[in-house]
């Protein structure tokens, strides 16, 4: 286990390259299951949520090769249509196997997942959307055992959750649907990016999706899908993370590369709108940005795509607790999602959080200290603190923030930081 040490206040500058989208790779990759033709996957980002599907992909019997971010994966027949608990239960993510095995194999089993430290993500949309399709489920030993030993036929899904619409959901009823029999409709489906990278994927494959990043989806089964190229999108939560490091008041401005516009959106005008400067190319796929003169509290209201992320809530709040007035943060997503403000007031910020709302009052600045990353977006948001933080801030249990983000420490060298990841022989801060 490591730690990541950083010496706050060095001035920030320079540009950075954006990886790609870790929450499109793993799907995609999962994807890669539906032919026994090979697919090679460019940008794929060498993190360890990757790192842990590419295993278990192995682990099913495909061909895995990984050469300098691209990916070649070729899933002969006979591949298993069983999943070892070992490696599912590192990363929720694997859920998304559910949609490729069932289409290929007509059967499959996967360990249930466990909790989260930021709430609850139940399974039960994905289980009723295979239903829906034709298939039986039943639990046994802590497993999911899924069979339509007479294939799956397409039908009309309503995806909508208690939260909005599910984005691991609609993809995996999607990739389940792309061999299915006859039409599937998706209404309420999620309109994320990721959800299309994975339908223009599908679609080189030789599927035939339409309607995706809208609240429909239509797609009509095909006999069989073959290989294919394809260049997964940039990562918007990582372009919006180091966009969040451009406007802390160390930074005297950065430069994005590989970014997409589009997907931007709701970050870009949340920062403006707090008073930062945030310039884009001609062909929105750079940006420049930098602190504003008299920056401004700002309020936030998570939501699904194209709303603001709940994956950047986080980040925000780390900026607002050194933006002068009182800042809102609502996270209608994962209302528990606030692990990170007891670990930023432990370096000064006044944060309270009550029901799901977090009240930031901006201070003066923050002070280093010893904290402890509970989730992947939280570490990201300590790390940002202890950039503009006065001293030298120790941040424990790394390995959350190694799920999403691409070699963050040589990243933060390039803009002129001073971090340093070492070996954790304590452990952190011990919780009473």
């Amino acid at each position: 286990m490591d730690k990541l040490i950083v010496e706050g206040g060095q001035n920030l500058s320079g540009t950075v390259n954006i990886s790609g989208s870790k929450n499109a790779s793993l799907p995609i990759l999962a994807a890669a299951l539906l032919t026994d033709e090979p697919v090679r996957i460019s940008r794929v980002p060498d993190v360890s949520d990757t790192n842990y599907m590419l295993q278990i992909l192995s682990q099913l019997g495909a061909s895995v090769e990984r050469s300098s971010g691209t990916v070649r994966i070729e899933s002969p027949d006979g591949i298993s249509s069983s999943a070892s608990y070992e490696q599912v239960r590192k990363m929720r993510a694997s859920i998304c196997l559910l949609g490729p095995m069932m289409a290929r194999m007509k059967r499959c089993t996967l360990p249930l997942p466990g909790g989260c430290v930021i709430g609850d993500r139940p399974v039960d949309l994905h289980l009723r959307a295979i239903q829906a399709l034709g298939a039986r489920v039943r639990v046994k030993g802590g497993n999911m055992v899924i069979e339509a030993p007479n294939g799956l036929v397409g039908t009309t899904v309503d995806m909508r959750g208690d939260s909005g619409p599910t984005v691991l959901g609609t993809d995996n009823l999607m990739m389940a649907a792309v061999l299915a029999k006859g039409k599937t409709v998706i209404e309420s489906a999620a309109r994320e990016p990721e959800v299309v990278d994975l339908a223009n994927f599908l679609n080189k494959m030789g599927a035939r999706i339409e309607g995706a990043g809208s609240r429909t989806i239509t797609i009509h089964g095909v006999e069989k899908l073959h290989g294919c190229e394809h260049t997964v999108i940039p990562d918007r939560i990582e372009a919006g993370t180091f966009m969040v490091a451009g406007t802390l008041n160390v930074s005297q401005g950065i430069t994005l590369n590989r970014v997409c516009r589009e997907h931007m959106k709701s970050i870009s005008d949340l920062l403006v709108e707090c008073g930062h400067v945030v310039e884009y190319n001609e062909d929105g796929t750079s940006v420049f940005v930098k602190p504003g003169e008299r920056p401004r509290s700002g309020k936030i209201l998570t939501n699904p795509y194209p709303g603001y992320p709940t994956d950047m809530q986080a980040q925000m709040t780390a900026l607002f607790a050194l933006t002068p007035g009182i800042s809102v943060v609502k996270d209608t997503i994962f209302p528990q999602r606030f692990m990170h403000c007891s670990e930023l007031k432990r370096m000064g910020a006044n944060i309270k959080v009550d029901n799901g709302t977090a009240i930031i009052t901006g201070v003066e600045g923050l002070s280093g200290a010893p904290v402890m990353a509970s989730d992947l977006r939280a570490s990201a948001a300590l790390v940002l603190a202890a950039l503009a933080a006065e001293g030298t801030t120790e941040i424990h249990r790394l390995y959350h923030i190694d799920r999403g983000y691409e070699m963050l420490d040589d990243k933060l060298e390039l803009l002129g930081a001073k971090v340093k990841r070492v070996p954790d022989l304590e452990g952190g801060p011990q919780e009473d």
